[in-house]
């Protein structure tokens, strides 16, 4: 430690001596603690434990000399030099005023507004007392935005003035290029600029809204109705949970219209509807699947919604009163959903034991929709005039233009060329009808029955044919149901009653004989009776003829047995051939 031990010498280098008495060389503690906190104390002592002067002066001297001016030593103060000249581009180099402002746009052709409020920012440049207009860009806006005005000097009045910033003011209306702006406030670099060159800002005033801007920024729904109802809880609880329900569309009663089967689909967790078409398969119809989408339902409409264009728009809960829920969905009830009537005839099992548990309802019945086709009607023919055969005249009553009636083919085939002979005689109280005789040719083709009576000389009757190919019908039958002649009924001894001419048959020929004997099952005991007693006459013995004397009558005259018998034989063409016998020795 360098000391000055002659004290009053300056404290100079080379004059300096060190004090040799001096043995503590340490530092005075500044730092102290008090109730626990570090606190900085002014030390009295310096190095070395000197005791160090500081200033005893009072604040008044202090101050006395801090303002006396050093005149006597210095000299009177000179005077500063002029400053230097800053031109404006640099002084006011990118100090800009901002002012916010409005201006009113008329709108003429539109029913929704008939102003517009549009929102602008005035811009003034100190550097050059330009100005520009900018108008904030709003997104979908539809209006060219964005500069309005470009950077320039704005006229201020006919004579040639400009706009100058103490012009501009909070509170006031400029008018550039015939639109009046109302400037309503400014920023705060603005406001501390005019302040300082002495101007005195308006009060701010409210930047005036747009309508139209406004009213687009409201809720669709002017009031929402306070409700206890959860959805969350509605969606969490019931989330994946569906109602189905079978129905069917009966339109069968338009023209073209059928029954179609559709599945209805309820979803617990939003209440929407959804319908699907049940396709069958080559039902002739596009596989769409669904017939509406999934959607809410309107139950009862509005008055005023009647005319709602539903199908292009939505339909709020403005429109509708009650909507379709739950309880409307119920087997064996129908519900009108989107003008078309439906029919629920079943559900699932899930949505029968939700609707005991809901409601109450233990059982829901599946109800039986199925067409049952109904009973055929039974087809009555009119009353049967009597021309022709009566199948003929049935088929005017089944078509429009009549076919033939269907013919048995087989049977035609089997009994081609078939046919049975009779010889009968005509059962008349008239005497000259009594020697007539005819014979019967029964087709067993086609069943028919033709009659040809054997001309006779000199008897004074036209032979001939005497009925042509026809079904005769037995007497005593039903018109509606009539019963034929057939081939068990012609027998010897029988009485065929021909449209009221009643004939007996006396005699067959071998073919009928032949034709009985295989076919016996179909005749009665009376017809083969009646054949057994004919073979039996043809098998008496010769003696029982006549004795050669007696007197006999002409075999061949006409009316004769033997004549009508030879007729016979000449008609069919063929000889009788019974037991090897011939005609002659039948005494025929």
């Amino acid at each position: 430690m360098v000391t000055n031990p002659v004290h009053g010498l300056p404290f100079l280098p080379g004059s300096s001596f060190t004090d040799s008495t001096k043995t503590a060389f340490h530092r005075s503690q500044t730092l102290g603690y008090r109730n626990g906190y570090a606190v900085t104390r002014r030390p009295t002592v310096g190095i070395g434990g000197d005791r160090l002067h500081y200033n005893q002066l009072s604040q008044a001297e202090l101050d006395e000399l801090a303002n006396k001016a050093p005149v006597l030593t210095y000299g009177p103060p000179r005077p500063p030099p002029p400053a230097e000249f800053v031109p404006a581009h640099v002084a006011f180099d990118k100090k800009v005023l901002k002012f916010s402002a409005y201006f009113q746009e008329d709108v003429p052709i539109s029913t929704e507004e008939h102003y517009r409020i549009r929102q602008v920012n005035i811009y003034y440049y100190l550097e050059d007392d330009s100005m520009s207009v900018v108008e904030p860009v709003v997104e979908n806006s539809g209006i060219p935005q964005g500069k309005l005005i470009k950077r320039q000097r704005l006229a201020k009045n006919d004579v040639g003035d400009h706009y100058h910033w103490k012009d501009l003011n909070r509170g006031i209306n400029i008018t550039i290029y015939g639109k009046t702006f109302r400037v309503v406030d400014c920023d705060q670099f603005t406001q501390e600029f005019l302040k300082s060159q002495g101007i005195e800002l308006n009060p701010p005033e409210k930047m005036a809204l747009d309508p139209y801007t406004e009213l687009r920024k409201e809720p669709v729904r002017k009031f929402v109705t306070p409700s206890d109802f959860d959805q969350l809880k509605q969606f969490l609880t019931f989330d994946k949970q569906v109602l189905r329900f079978y129905a069917i569309w009966d339109d069968t009663d338009s023209l073209f219209g059928e029954c179609r089967h559709y599945i209805i689909h309820y979803y617990l967790m939003d209440d929407t509807v959804e319908i699907r078409e049940v396709h069958e398969r080559n039902n002739g119809r596009d596989p769409f699947p669904l017939l509406m989408n999934r959607q809410h339902m309107p139950k009862i409409l509005v008055e005023n919604a009647k005319n709602f264009p539903q199908c292009v728009l939505e339909i709020s809960d403005q429109e509708v009163l009650e909507w379709y829920t739950a309880k409307d969905f119920i087997v064996g009830k129908s519900l009108t959903i989107l003008g078309r009537t439906f029919f629920i005839y079943d559900c699932d099992q899930f949505t029968r034991q939700y609707y005991k548990d809901k409601f109450g309802m233990p059982d829901l019945p599946r109800i039986d929709v199925t067409k049952h086709e109904p009973p055929p009607v039974k087809q009555e023919l009119p009353p049967y005039n009597g021309y022709g055969l009566i199948e003929d005249s049935a088929q005017n009553c089944f078509a429009l233009i009549p076919k033939a009636p269907r013919k048995d083919i087989i049977k035609m085939l089997v009994n081609d060329n078939k046919v049975l002979r009779y010889l009968a005689a005509l059962e008349s109280p008239i005497p000259e009808d009594k020697n007539r005789r005819f014979v019967f040719s029964y087709f067993l083709a086609t069943d028919m029955i033709s009659i040809f009576e054997p001309p006779v000389r000199n008897s004074g009757i036209i032979g001939g044919k005497f009925l042509g190919r026809t079904k005769v019908v037995k007497p005593f039958s039903s018109v509606d149901n009539p019963v034929y002649y057939g081939p068990s009924d012609f027998f010897i001894g029988a009485v065929i009653e021909v449209f009221g001419h009643r004939f007996i048959i006396l005699d067959t020929d071998e073919y009928v004989l032949k034709y009985m004997e295989s076919n016996a099952s179909q005749y009665s005991q009376e017809a083969l009776a009646s054949i057994q007693n004919r073979v039996r006459k043809q098998d008496a013995p010769a003696q029982d003829a006549p004795p050669q004397d007696a007197p006999q009558q002409d075999a061949l005259a006409p009316g004769s047995e033997r004549y009508c018998c030879a007729s016979t034989m000449w008609l069919l063409g063929i000889e009788l051939r019974t037991s090897g016998r011939t005609a002659s020795a039948l005494n025929l």
